[in-house]
């Protein structure tokens, strides 16, 4: 056999392999949805249409596979807080759309939801990662309005790392309890605690914003003293 011909084959196992992978991954997040967190090796084989030593054939092992979930779990997260990433509009729909985007991803992937906080965060920190990075694109955004109001950008990250703090654990107990409220009430009593918060830092600093107009991105703000 020529090098050519190896190399040929061996690319195309590397594809082949992916995406059995792949399928597995989706497999696995459908086993999850039907048997919850607490899903074994067993039920995602089964969902997968193979046995148990087939699905190993393509992970090292049970971590791996866990990695793997945790890493296809990161990326839909992602897209789905899509409107995170990018607001739009007046402040408090920037907030509400955010809050329930959210919550909506919460109340309809609760099992994937468990499963990842279940496990350790050394081994599942593709999920760990999500409100980090939350927090990191808030404080930029965060910093750029201060700068755009001629503001003190010191505040930016302590308000949003608090922030994202505080959805995720109101939300989680929500999500274990629910308790007298719809997902409506508590992202409206959300977004008024977070446009709350908000709005003193401004003020703090003498700016005054009104929350139902809509706010440009920073960057087409007029600069400070125009």
């Amino acid at each position: 056999m020529s090098a050519a011909s190896a190399d040929g084959r061996a690319t195309r196992w590397a594809g082949q392999h992916q995406r059995r992978r792949a399928e597995f991954v989706d497999a696995a997040l459908a086993a999850i949805a039907e048997h919850g967190p607490e899903v074994s090796t067993e039920q995602i084989a089964e969902k997968a249409g193979v046995a148990r030593t087939r699905l190993y054939k393509h992970f090292t092992d049970a971590a791996d596979l866990q990695r793997a979930i945790s890493q296809r779990a990161r990326e839909l997260i992602t897209i789905e807080l899509a409107p995170v990433w990018n607001p739009q509009g007046t402040p408090m729909q920037m907030i509400t759309t955010a809050i329930d985007t959210h919550l909506r991803w919460l109340t309809e992937h609760t099992p994937l939801y468990r499963y990842l906080i279940q496990n350790s965060p050394a081994e599942h920190e593709e999920y760990t990662d999500i409100p980090t990075a939350i927090g990191e694109h808030l404080t930029e955004l965060f910093t750029g309005y201060l700068l755009a109001f001629d503001l003190d950008p010191a505040p930016a990250e302590t308000t949003a790392f608090g922030i994202v703090g505080y959805v995720h654990s109101a939300s989680t107990r929500w999500l274990d309890r629910h308790g007298p409220y719809t997902r409506d009430d508590l992202v409206a009593q959300l977004t008024a605690v977070i446009w709350t918060i908000l709005d003193h830092t401004l003020r703090t600093g003498g700016v005054t914003l009104d929350p139902h107009r809509r706010l440009p991105p920073p960057h087409e703000l007029p600069a400070p003293g125009k």
